[in-house]
């Protein structure tokens, strides 16, 4: 989710409307765009911290609640590209407020649903869009900042998602514990408001229409470096949400932090993927194309070791080895992002530049099909095994996640020395 490459491959034209402030860099669109990414990620990860409560609230189980952070990050997966190629061919800012509006009554659905069945309904409504509105957000890059800010733009706007994992994920966990796990969906809802009147009026409302073939767009995934770098982050993915889907009970069970304290848990889990995210840039100048995620495959091999001691530590009930091993998946979740942008916009811009929007959805698409595998894997282990073996399930995916940034490695050196 986080890139340091161009979103867009053209400038702005006359037939553009710009809202680029010479020297500045935060203006009134980028503002909102992020705060906008900061509302899909709250909306997102919210589920994972207030999962008991809506299980108790609902009269449901814990592993059914699990199940819609599968289902929502599968219809998020799916969708995200196809819209993501179909957007080029309309105006942004009327597909950007469209997106807005279904975002807003998902999420407003979820906080007033009276069944499983409703919930259900509202995550998906959620899920056709998200991912999709992120994708169309770096799209505004050339009117809304200036050529030299364009990844400092994009990584704000991801950003909003860490920001959210850190912020709006402890504060709406603790909104349900003191008013209910509704309120932590309305208190979104009212922040989706305001922001769809302020986009409306401030974002710019003249785009360039691409006149693209909708399927010659979907010729990039006869890249093997694409492929593999696909797999490789939904590996990841995978690995870290079987055990995060569960964070909270892990914590509470295994961690022995009592029910009051999980939202400060979770703050400093949040600052831990905060910091991730961030590093994650450092490691995407390691080369270009697929050299930047090849290279993660340690940090893949070290995934795996720390999911192994966390089910050492649940097994053994050491409270402190299962915290330390929480916090370092923490860190690790999303050092993949960056690099594998690197992986999907390099790769598109050698063979398909006409494939560059869907490109940039590629890495939303891939984290969160592992996001899908990793909480439906993760529910059947702790409903049919336990709890304690969701982390060395998880390192399965890791290692895995290793041999194919291994076989990446070895496929991107044949390509370059074909191109020499």
């Amino acid at each position: 989710m986080h890139t340091s490459t161009p979103t867009s491959a053209h400038p702005v034209s006359e037939n553009e409307d710009s809202a680029v402030v010479p020297g500045r860099f935060w203006t009134c669109p980028v503002i909102l765009l992020t705060a906008m990414s900061f509302a899909l990620g709250a909306n997102e990860f919210i589920m994972m911290g207030i999962l008991p409560d809506v299980a108790r609230g609902l009269n449901i189980s814990q592993v059914l609640v699990g199940d819609l952070v599968s289902a929502f990050a599968a219809v998020y997966a799916v969708c995200t590209p196809l819209i993501a190629a179909l957007s080029a061919r309309f105006q942004r800012y009327r597909v950007y407020l469209a997106m807005a509006l279904i975002f807003l009554i998902g999420n407003a659905l979820s906080g007033f649903a009276s069944s499983y069945a409703v919930l259900a309904v509202s995550r998906i409504i959620v899920a056709l869009v998200a991912g999709a509105m992120v994708a169309v957000a770096m799209t505004f890059a050339p009117q809304v900042t200036e050529p030299r800010n364009r990844t400092r733009f994009m990584a704000w706007v991801f950003s909003g998602f860490s920001i959210a994992s850190v912020v709006g994920v402890p504060l709406g966990t603790w909104v349900a514990g003191r008013f209910g796990w509704r309120w932590a969906f309305h208190l979104i809802s009212m922040l989706i408001i305001v922001l769809i009147i302020l986009c409306a009026l401030f974002l710019p409302k003249r785009s360039h229409v691409s006149r693209i073939g909708f399927f010659s767009q979907f010729l990039l995934f006869t890249d093997p470096r694409i492929d593999l770098g696909v797999v490789c982050v939904i590996c990841g993915a995978a690995a870290t949400y079987v055990v995060y889907t569960y964070i909270t009970p892990i914590m509470e069970v295994f961690g022995g932090i009592a029910p009051t304290w999980v939202s400060a848990a979770l703050i400093v889990y949040g600052c831990a993927a905060l910091a991730s995210n961030l590093f994650s840039g450092r490691l995407a100048r390691r080369g270009t194309v697929e050299q930047p995620l090849g290279r993660v495959w340690p940090i893949y091999v070290t995934q795996a070791v720390c999911l192994t001691l966390l089910t050492v530590g649940s097994v053994m009930r050491m409270p402190i080895l299962v915290l330390a091993m929480v916090l370092c998946l923490g860190f690790l979740m999303y050092l993949q992002n960056s690099p594998s942008q690197i992986d999907y916009t390099d790769s598109a811009a050698q063979f398909h530049p006409g494939s560059l929007n869907l490109a940039n959805s590629l890495n939303s698409m891939s984290f969160n099909i592992g996001i899908a595998i990793g909480a439906a894997i993760g529910g059947v282990v702790r409903d049919h095994l336990s709890m304690a073996s969701l982390g060395l399930v998880g390192a399965i995916f890791a290692l895995a996640a290793a041999g194919c940034a291994l076989w990446l490695l070895a496929v991107g050196k044949k390509i370059r020395e074909k191109r020499v």
